[in-house]
């Protein structure tokens, strides 16, 4: 990721994707599986669905609990916002009309497999971030470059382990 000087209210972006050898249905079944989320991730330690839900649809919800160094521990509520299997899974972190993120994974087909996207979206509404921000205003290009890289630092070990994944049990 090169320096774009971007501040929070830009709502940056960060996205990678990976070629993996397998059919959209079976990689659908992974990416979709919010229980699987945690087992990637370093920040993320549990999910679990709210209102009743066991499967993923718009409108569900699902409460994460997340840990970072700097950052401390907190709890987020997320609601799917995109959900076409195979193709898109997304969701918004707190208010959908108003989030303090946007994830999303998008699946297309490649020949005999799927090159698996996964995109995230800072903002607009504010978010633990917006703390540092606050605390250092002549910084935000800073600490926003330096989330984004750790984000996409995430989000390549997590298309990493979910190629990994699938490949091996192909």
């Amino acid at each position: 990721m090169e320096w774009t000087g971007a501040r929070y209210a830009d709502t940056p972006t960060v996205a990678a994707e990976t070629y993996i050898e397998a059919p959209p249905e079976r990689v659908w079944a992974r990416v979709s599986d919010i229980g699987l989320m945690p087992a990637l991730s370093t920040e993320l330690r549990e999910v679990s669905w709210l209102d009743g839900a066991d499967a993923p649809r718009v409108g569900g919800r699902f409460v994460g609990r997340s840990a970072h160094e700097a950052l401390g521990e907190w709890e987020t509520i997320s609601t799917i916002v995109e959900c076409r299997p195979p193709e898109i899974f997304a969701w918004a972190v707190g208010d959908p009309e108003n989030p303090a993120s946007v994830w999303r994974f998008a699946l297309r087909p490649e020949g005999s497999g799927t090159v698996l996207e996964q995109w995230m979206q800072m903002g607009p509404a504010r978010s633990g971030l917006s703390f540092a921000i606050d605390a250092m205003p002549d910084k935000e290009q800073k600490i926003v470059f330096v989330r984004l890289r750790e984000f996409e630092r995430g989000i390549e070990a997590n298309l990493a382990g979910i190629k990994a994944a699938l490949e091996q049990d192909s």
